[in-house]
């Protein structure tokens, strides 16, 4: 894994509504920085597997949703949910996560995960090139503090989740303040 200080400088390919497309997919392409992202805010992101993904539905999703709140008493601006998906899956998913708070952000080609140090392969499970699972506290594209889950390897047996939680970076929020 890569210790670096800033966000790698890319760009997230996402999709935004526009109707007089029409249909049941009435998206066109969006071109979003890590500037727009990061610049000047306070932001949060985990980075997770894969949408869809057990552990990524039940757990890391639904507890950054669940306090998305605290984060904002805290001063966190936004918190991103961050995996090597496109733009339409990742849309998908946060539909039938019910995600209201939490900004799913794709990562469709592993670009920024790569750049991060955390692209894993994990054709082990199907799943091909990955984010290793990670929390980050970014303030102003400034990395001060990254969470990563212990036995970052390519086609790691196991699924670790320990630090990478929203409750751990609530306290580490909490406790640097």
């Amino acid at each position: 894994m890569a210790v670096i200080d800033q966000v790698p400088d890319v760009v997230f390919k996402t999709r935004v509504r526009d109707e007089s497309i029409g249909g049941e997919n009435p998206f066109k392409w969006q071109d979003v920085t890590t500037k727009d992202v990061f610049a000047g805010k306070k932001v949060v992101v985990f980075s997770l597997p894969g949408a869809f993904t057990p552990t990524c539905s039940t757990s890391h999703l639904p507890r950054y949703e669940e306090l998305y709140n605290e984060f904002k008493a805290q001063g966190v601006d936004e918190i991103y949910c961050l995996s090597v998906n496109d733009a339409f899956v990742m849309y998908q998913w946060g539909l039938k996560q019910g995600a209201k708070n939490v900004k799913l952000l794709p990562d469709g080609n592993g670009e920024f995960s790569k750049a991060m140090g955390m692209l894993v392969d994990k054709s082990n499970l199907g799943f091909g090139m990955r984010s290793w699972r990670y929390s980050m506290l970014v303030n102003d594209c400034k990395i001060d503090k990254v969470f990563s889950e212990e036995g970052f390897i390519d086609n790691c047996p196991t699924d670790p989740f320990e630090v990478s939680d929203a409750d751990t970076m609530l306290a580490h929020i909490k406790g640097s303040k």
